[in-house]
């Protein structure tokens, strides 16, 4: 509803508006995690901790700690969401034993909360994102070996699961 302003002045028109969930929030930076043998995806959240967007892939070797120690000082990360992963039954799979000495560690060494999130078929989610062309077709006409994308895939893996972190939260 329109309201005059002003006896002096010429009219002004002001809206009202009533903001009726208004939540606020702390600014807090959220880092995901997809967990492989051969590679780790990382994503990033915005500030506001609401939005998950691929960061990089990292190779699985002795550097990996320090590495996420790094990106984690460097990008001011708050809490790190690792994806939980489990078999068709919902048992671990032999990755999870090795998810869970790194997640371990990884509170260890960062002194930052890492929590899980269930994660089912993420990498094959983020290969279907990736394998669409432009047009909507699914495939590119190239071997997927000789695909850019294919370097990003952890990471949107990880992004994927950061996401699904946040939607479960709120």
């Amino acid at each position: 509803m329109p309201v005059i302003l002003s006896k002096n002045r010429p009219p002004a028109i002001f809206f009202r508006y009533t903001f009726r969930y208004i939540r606020y929030t702390t600014l807090m930076r959220y880092l995901g995690i997809d967990f492989g043998s051969k590679r780790v995806g990382l994503a990033l959240s915005d500030e506001s901790g609401t939005l998950a967007f691929p960061h990089s892939v990292l190779i699985n070797d002795k550097q990996l700690l320090s590495k996420i120690e790094g990106i984690v000082q460097e990008q001011k990360v708050e809490i790190i969401v690792l994806g939980e992963s489990k078999d068709f039954k919902g048992e671990g799979n032999p990755i999870a034993t090795q998810a869970n000495e790194f997640k371990k560690a990884l509170e260890t060494l960062t002194q930052k909360q890492v929590a899980y999130e269930p994660e089912f078929l993420t990498s094959v989610q983020a290969g279907q994102k990736h394998s669409r062309r432009p047009d909507g077709i699914r495939g590119s006409g190239l071997r997927a070996r000789h695909r850019k994308t294919n370097t990003m895939l952890d990471a949107s893996a990880a992004a994927i699961i950061l996401q699904s972190f946040f939607d479960h939260k709120s």
